[in-house]
């Protein structure tokens, strides 16, 4: 990324606090993103480029205003951070007073095998061969979608705190979608793999192997009958991720939603909100997984937060605004898409902390019930807490074993309720990873949980 220098920095956040203000800082980014997507048994797309630029933002009050540009010219800098002064209300002429300094992160994370450094041929072949593998595992398998990103992003943030925060963030990615076919009946398979990390991630996660698994899978559901709907025990696997965790809770806990009165958990800190077996926790620290980073995008540390502790709300996932509301320092979880948004409240690494069950041992103690391996996407009002999930891979329980597989189940429930109805937590976890859209913004996130068990739910399905 080619620098801007100090002193430009300076003069850029100097303008913008030159109407007055309380705050200023500017983001700057330069991102090489690449693209191959697989279509029946051919390349689709290859695409890659680079995408650089900077934004300006001031914060006064409880209002900000914001400016981008991919145009790096010092007219054309100090020109959008003219426009953003100009939206402070007060017509104060000022000089602010800063020296910048840059500061060091509070982790780090090793990169082995920059993705940058691999040949286009080895990434091609990662796809065509996991294609090949889901093909040949049935003549029911249909069709076969292979995608594999990877992404090396350098940000540099500037504040009128006088702080210069950079972080460079690489992340691959690979998913695989599995159609499978028996005459009228259609079934998918869904299988990703990716992190904030190199191309090292297929040494533990072997994509081969990931193609198997999902083709299987849906050949699997082929003979999977309607899931019976009602009300019945639930156990959700650690194999999940923490897919409900991400919806039934973590966005209430975003602070933005929180002062805006549109979440269920707006001022319930330290009050009783789940089970006390329930310790929720979002770390943006963890190597490797595809929700960290060193810094946030205002240039907060990284860092753990304990949301829940034994049941009881401790607090929320602040941004440097809505820390500023509050009178107390960001959490981190300032986060944008890119130079062309604004920064606001998102997770990060979000999950339920292990407990001290046995996974197979919860699945034994529940005589009738539903047992969820995978699941799939889902809705969930947070003025309400009131969610609705899709079960991509679900088993019936009976006496204790899980047993035949079955299609077509929703979760529905409220998110409160049942974090308090959570009786039994697994010493396992798994995580799981997307990108979160909130906003008309997505950014990279991971969420996990132990195996838990839920004594009684509502499962939609058929009655």
């Amino acid at each position: 990324m080619k620098p801007v220098p100090d002193e430009l920095l300076s003069k850029i956040l100097k303008k913008a606090l030159s109407h007055g203000g309380d705050y200023a800082d500017v983001f700057i980014e330069h991102e090489r993103p690449l693209t191959i997507q697989l279509e029946d048994d051919k390349i689709e797309k290859l695409s890659s480029g680079i995408d650089y630029g900077i934004g300006v933002r001031v914060i006064f009050g409880d209002k900000s205003a914001f400016a981008y540009s991919n145009d790096f010219s010092e007219g054309s800098l100090t020109g959008i951070a003219e426009t953003v002064s100009r939206a402070v209300k007060d017509g104060t002429e000022q000089e602010a007073t800063f020296d910048l300094s840059r500061i060091r992160p509070s982790v780090d994370f090793e990169i082995k095998h920059n993705p940058r450094d691999i040949d286009m041929r080895k990434k091609i072949s990662l796809v065509e061969g996991a294609n090949k593998v889901a093909k040949g595992i049935s003549n029911k398998i249909k069709q076969v979608s292979v995608i594999y990103r990877d992404s090396v992003q350098n940000v540099c943030i500037a504040t009128s705190e006088g702080l210069i925060a950079e972080d460079e963030r690489i992340y691959t990615l690979a998913l695989i979608q599995v159609i499978a076919a028996d005459g009228d009946i259609l079934q998918t398979g869904y299988e990703p793999v990716g992190g904030f990390q190199g191309f090292e991630i297929f040494d533990d996660n072997p994509f081969d192997e990931i193609a198997a698994k999902a083709a299987r899978k849906a050949i699997k559901m082929l003979t999977a009958r309607k899931a019976p709907g009602g009300r019945m025990p639930v156990v959700i696997s650690s194999e999940a991720g923490g897919t409900m965790i991400h919806e039934a809770i973590g966005h209430g806990l975003e602070a933005d939603l929180v002062q805006q009165g549109l979440s269920v958990y707006s001022g319930k800190v330290g009050q009783q909100i789940a089970s006390p077996l329930v310790t929720i926790i979002d770390d943006s620290t963890i190597p490797g997984k595809r929700g960290s980073y060193r810094f946030d995008d205002e240039g907060a540390p990284s860092q753990r937060s304990v949301l829940v502790e034994k049941g009881v709300l401790k607090g929320y996932m602040h941004s440097m605004m809505t820390a500023r509301k509050e009178g107390i320092p960001s959490t981190g979880n300032g986060r944008r898409q890119s130079y062309k948004c604004r920064p606001i409240p998102r997770m990060s690494n979000t999950f339920i902390a292990q407990g001290e069950g046995d996974p197979d041992a919860i699945v034994r103690s529940v005589e009738k019930g539903l047992f969820v391996r995978k699941m799939g996407g889902g809705q969930v009002n947070t003025v309400t807490g009131e969610f609705v999930f899709e079960v991509s891979e679900g088993f019936l329980i009976n006496k204790g074993t899980v047993g035949e597989p079955v299609r077509g189940a929703t979760l529905i429930g409220n998110g409160p309720e049942v974090l308090n109805s959570i009786d039994l937590v697994g010493n396992d976890l798994g995580f799981a990873i997307g990108t979160c859209g909130k906003d008309a913004q997505g950014v990279p996130v991971s969420d996990a949980m132990p195996t838990v068990r839920i004594p009684e739910m509502v499962v939609g399905g058929k009655i």
